[in-house]
């Protein structure tokens, strides 16, 4: 694919889990009118922006995520951000910019890790963050920060 291409999947029916996949993503961006590009970001492996008509867009770089769980965690995120309205620019104060990358990041946590499906695959028997994010499709570090989101919310699982 060449840079600044931009990506339509075909649209899937029927999905029986309640966890989203990775082309289920692809799906809501399109469905809520983002544009998802490709480019060389350079040192940074995603971003999203607020347009002056109120629509959002998001770029990635391909090159910077080795698998397709990483693209899955990073995508969330970036959706994160347009779903919530969570955006700030390079003079935003760190503590501004903190609180959207969190509000980014439970928006993803949401809806890559929805809770029922978390407790359901714990009492399936899956302990290991390793193995709950292989049964997530997620890098173990992004699995780890939903079990500390779900964990601070509501006091534990």
């Amino acid at each position: 694919m060449s840079s600044g291409s931009r990506l339509s999947w075909p649209k899937r029916k029927g999905r029986k889990r309640a966890m989203t996949d990775l082309l289920a993503l692809y799906d809501l961006a399109e469905d809520h009118g983002i544009d998802v590009y490709w480019f060389d970001l350079g040192a940074a492996e995603s971003l999203s922006l607020s347009m002056d008509d109120g629509s959002c867009a998001i770029a990635m770089d391909p090159w910077r995520m080795p698998t397709l769980a990483d693209e899955k965690c990073k995508l969330g995120h970036e959706l994160g951000h347009c779903e919530t309205g969570a955006f700030y620019n390079r003079y935003a104060t760190h503590d501004l910019r903190q609180k959207y990358e969190l509000r980014a990041n439970r928006w993803a946590y949401k809806k890559l890790i929805p809770k029922d499906e978390l407790l359901y695959a714990l009492r399936q028997g899956y302990r290991e963050p390793w193995e709950l994010a292989e049964y997530f499709d997620v890098t173990e570090p992004f699995l780890r920060g939903a079990l500390e989101y779900y964990k601070m919310a509501d006091g534990g699982y």
